[in-house]
């Protein structure tokens, strides 16, 4: 009877915690449709300054990682959770509202600061409590993190061109707000249903000396290489969605409303991706890492490419290689790791990948900019695309670091083990 409720604990605790996922990454694909209309109510001279919001309200999100991390070993990590997307929801209710630029950058800082709280607390929770299911876990929760993508630029896109007729460029605000009350709703409904965390067994309490992350410098240099490596994925991830909202509105013509579309897809099929590849990489990381980002950076490069009818399927199976190859990294990484560190392991992988990737938005704004009229023509898109999958290949170097890193924890404790064979669904 105990497993069997220690299991339907399990099953709730992911899918509240999958919930929470989908408002994070929710958050940080609201704008991407909302460019242009963003730039024009607010009187800004280039498209940079606008997607200059999301480099920076994704740095803020992933710059206070680690102190997140440290927050997320030594607190109640489910009201860390709740209190992070409480700020955050109310952070975008007032971007809707910012009367300028100047507010709007602090309303996106605030937001930051607020979703930097979920990924060290959230990930560390689940590999304490999934142990060698820890890639079916979290691609369980993954789940969240498309239906977020997916909604977020689908809702916002669809909202701000039906309200543009009577709203104009303001129109981009109405979604903003009404997505940052829902987040609050969500915030209070989670902090009330969610299960408190249970401790984490004595088998997986393993010894840290002098609470260090890593006993040795050569295990320092090869968690930060694998850290540099997968923040180099990320940019190239963070790239297609400003890249390819600028190339959809711009060169091929997309409204607000089928540019959230497309940029939707890319995210939908991760629902299906990440639970599948996060399951399957329990038995092989490597391999479906590999197979994942391969397949990703050629649909990259051939992206701008395909006719106009091809853009939605090829965004679409793009999506579902990419984005699967996050729980499986995130897993690798976590088993390789005690639980009393795991949230500062998690943060300072976060917070690199984060910081560096999500240069990319302003990046990618400038860019365009800089093609002045060939902005609007397809084939000034092709070299851009291209760098990007080269990115997404150099990302796989991170794979050679996973060897010397798994050699610290060792094999799975017998208790957890039998914990670990008990189904997460019931």
């Amino acid at each position: 009877m105990n497993a069997r409720k220690h299991a339907q604990h399990r099953t709730r605790t992911l899918w509240l915690t999958g919930v929470l996922h989908a408002f994070t990454h929710l958050y940080q694909a609201v704008l991407l449709p909302l460019y242009l209309l963003i730039q024009k109510d607010l009187q800004l001279a280039s498209i940079g300054q606008v997607t200059l919001l999301m480099t920076v309200m994704m740095a803020a999100c992933f710059a206070p990682s680690y102190p997140a991390g440290v927050l997320a070993d030594r607190m109640n990590r489910k009201k860390l959770l709740g209190l992070g997307l409480a700020l955050n929801g109310t952070a975008f209710a007032a971007l809707g509202l910012a009367p300028n630029y100047a507010w709007a950058l602090v309303a996106v800082v605030v937001a930051g600061i607020g979703s930097s709280c979920y990924h060290p607390a959230a990930t560390a929770m689940v590999t304490r409590l999934c142990p060698g299911q820890t890639g079916k876990a979290l691609g369980l929760v993954g789940i969240g993190a498309g239906a977020g993508f997916f909604v977020g630029p689908l809702y916002a896109g669809w909202r701000a061109e039906m309200l543009e007729p009577m709203l104009g460029p303001a129109a981009w605000r109405r979604p903003v707000i009404e997505l940052g009350l829902l987040g609050i709703v969500a915030a209070a409904l989670f902090y009330w249903l969610a299960d408190e965390e249970r401790s984490a067994p004595a088998a997986e309490r393993k010894a840290v000396p002098s609470g260090r992350m890593f006993a040795t410098p050569a295990l320092w240099f090869f968690f930060l290489a694998y850290c540099l490596a997968f923040s180099i994925r990320d940019f190239a991830g963070a790239s297609m969605g400003s890249l390819s909202s600028l190339f959809l509105q711009k060169a091929r013509g997309y409204s607000p409303q089928w540019t959230g579309l497309a940029l939707s897809v890319i995210f939908i099929a991760s629902t299906v991706s990440n639970p599948l590849f996060g399951h399957l990489s329990d038995s092989g990381r490597k391999r479906w890492i590999a197979l994942a980002l391969v397949v990703a950076a050629a649909l990259v490069a051939v992206f701008p490419r395909v006719p106009p009818a091809w853009t939605l399927p090829v965004l679409v199976v793009y999506g579902f290689f990419f984005l699967a190859s996050y729980p499986m990294t995130e897993a690798a990484l976590m088993e390789a790791v005690p639980d009393a560190v795991r949230g500062r392991v998690f943060g300072v992988f976060v917070m690199a990948g984060g910081v560096i990737g999500n240069l990319s938005h302003w990046m990618v704004g400038a860019k365009v900019r800089h093609l002045g009229e060939a902005a609007y023509s397809v084939n000034a898109y092709f070299p851009i695309y291209a760098t990007v999958a080269v990115l997404i290949l150099a990302s796989l170097s991170g794979l050679l670091c996973l060897g010397p890193i798994r050699r610290r924890e060792g094999p799975l404790p017998p208790e957890a083990k039998c914990e670990a064979s008990m189904p997460l669904l019931t």
